[in-house]
């Protein structure tokens, strides 16, 4: 369990993150979305040690972090765009990945075989194609078989099938009870995949619940129309 306690963030006189109050569950695929400005790519950045906090505190289990950057080991990032040497080609950036984490257990290699990444493994990361980069990024996400996955736009760029066998991973690690978070601006993708919705705006929490709730309260079908009519008005919950 990831609790998320009063966190707050400013950069200047710009309020970012407005008291986050948050639990994110094992076991479950829990959606972070929100307007453009809502604190998503903030929150994401904060809960990755990327930045700090003004105040709050994040715990995973029960045991505060407090800048103890250790707990990183744990979690496998998919950014939206991954970025690597240009110069280098897929099987040195995987031997660099490798070598960085000092990784000692047994490695996931499942997505870059039903990638067929292989075949790439003497290419220059400059000669990839977009999709290619982003196989090879959400290859490495998954590869320490991390307790923790943050996937941030994780099918953007991605083929139809390439885009099926990873919607697939990310359920086999929730159903073995890995804490998925992932941001999506697709609705058909996060119905598909979520158990969980927070809806940030202005920096504050306004839905924390099943996806099945926030349709059915909202009187839509469509979790696109439940999240427009939550946009419309309403208080932070």
């Amino acid at each position: 369990m990831i609790t998320i306690t009063g966190l707050q963030k400013r950069f200047g006189k710009l309020a970012v993150l407005r008291g986050i109050d948050l639990n994110i569950a094992p076991g479950k695929v829990t959606a972070i979305v929100g307007p453009n400005g809502s604190g998503k790519t903030t929150l994401i950045k904060t809960l990755l040690g990327l930045v700090r906090p003004d105040s709050g505190t994040i715990s995973l289990a029960g045991v505060s972090l407090n800048g103890d950057p250790s707990y990183r080991e744990m979690i496998g990032y998919m950014p939206q765009a991954g970025k690597f040497p240009e110069n280098l080609t897929v099987s040195e950036v995987l031997r660099l990945v490798k070598d960085v984490r000092r990784h000692s257990g047994p490695l996931d290699e499942a997505l870059f075989e039903q990638f067929q990444l292989a075949e790439s493994l003497n290419k220059p990361i400059r000669t990839l194609s977009g999709g290619t980069r982003q196989k090879l990024s959400a290859t490495i996400a998954f590869l320490f078989r991390p307790e923790i996955l943050i996937l941030d736009e994780p099918t953007a760029g991605l083929d139809p099938v390439a885009s099926a066998q990873l919607k697939d991973k990310i359920c086999r690690e929730r159903d073995g009870g890995r804490t998925v978070i992932l941001t999506s601006h697709i609705m058909s993708e996060i119905e598909a995949l979520s158990d969980i919705l927070v809806f940030l705006q202005d920096g504050k929490v306004f839905y924390n619940g099943t996806l099945a709730a926030m349709i059915h309260s909202s009187g839509e079908t469509r979790l696109e129309r439940a999240i427009a009519r939550l946009m419309e008005g309403g208080d932070a919950a």
